[in-house]
């Protein structure tokens, strides 16, 4: 009977564990607490810039019309005339001024639909399909980001006096629809949110490319939206094309009547009814931002990312 010999076990010499690497401290973290009081300080002189308007348009709506000039314009008077002034606001001239809101509102939804629709359709076209002169196309696409609305202005003018669209609705809507800037966001966003291999699947299965593009619409529903916002608030708050373009009062916006009403120098109608109705038309762009503020948010890092 033979004895076995076991060979004694080889302890394999054990790897030295790496050391817990230290976290990164916040870059604002380290900053030097004088330089980040100042940076507040002047964030929050910004801040008090912008706000102090709308809280003198807020506080003067409340007040009578002997009120507005007299006193602390930054505080509310003796007597709450909101609801007062909002009536009359609504019974002057006939109600106008629900004409006038009607009409933005046309412009502004309108307009920002049918932008938004083709912006989206330029900027996935430049960003899916290739062809001889894309980025020269998208170079003038950038130019006319940069260029002043101010300067197409009289140019426009000239066009549908020629074509005799002057006061009319087209006149207003058509230079409304045109968005270089939401051409630019669909063309960055679509390139980074739709794969190709999606668009290569839908041609190998036959789908035509209205139905491609429909398929990728859910996927740019972010930029989309943040392009609607932008322009609806473009259209609404523009003065200088529809001043030119309209001189029937039933077709302005509220913009341009609210304007045509301060010249009236307060007589028939008067300087509270002209604020009270500037604080009724921010309204309706308050209520757009704070209601899509999930999707616009997401589309602008997106377009800033990128």
């Amino acid at each position: 009977m033979t004895a076995t010999t076991q060979s004694p076990t080889r302890i394999e010499p054990t790897a030295e564990e790496p050391r817990p690497r230290r976290p990164r401290a916040h870059p604002f973290t380290t900053v030097n607490p004088a330089s980040r009081l100042f940076v507040l300080a002047v964030m929050s002189l910004f801040a008090l810039y912008f706000l102090l308007p709308v809280w003198w348009l807020v506080v003067s709506a409340t007040k009578r019309s002997g009120e507005i000039f007299s006193g602390n314009g930054f505080w509310f008077g003796e007597h709450f005339a909101l609801v007062r002034n909002i009536q009359t606001l609504f019974e002057a001239q006939g109600g106008i001024y629900s004409r006038w809101l009607l009409n933005s509102l046309l412009y502004a939804v309108g307009g920002g639909i049918v932008s938004t629709l083709l912006a989206s359709m330029c900027g996935y076209a430049l960003a899916k399909f290739p062809f001889p002169g894309r980025e020269a196309v998208f170079g003038t696409v950038l130019a006319a980001v940069l260029l002043p609305a101010p300067v197409l202005a009289i140019p426009l003018y000239l066009v549908f006096s020629y074509t005799g669209t002057i006061n009319t609705f087209w006149a207003v809507f058509i230079p409304s629809i045109v968005s270089p800037f939401g051409v630019y966001l669909s063309r960055i966003y679509a390139a980074s949110s739709i794969p190709d291999a999606l668009v290569e699947s839908g041609r190998l299965d036959g789908a035509g490319e209205l139905r491609i593009f429909a398929m990728c619409v859910r996927l740019m529903a972010p930029a989309m939206v943040t392009i609607f916002l932008f322009q609806f608030v473009a259209i609404w708050t523009n003065f200088l094309l529809p001043s030119l373009m309209l001189a029937d009062t039933s077709l302005q916006p509220v913009t341009v009547g609210l304007v045509g009403w301060r010249e009236l120098q307060g007589y028939p109608i008067s300087y509270t009814t002209v604020v009270t109705g500037a604080l009724v038309s921010v309204v309706p762009v308050v209520a757009m931002f704070v209601s899509l503020q999930s999707f616009w948010s997401k589309g602008l890092v997106t377009g800033a990312v990128k």
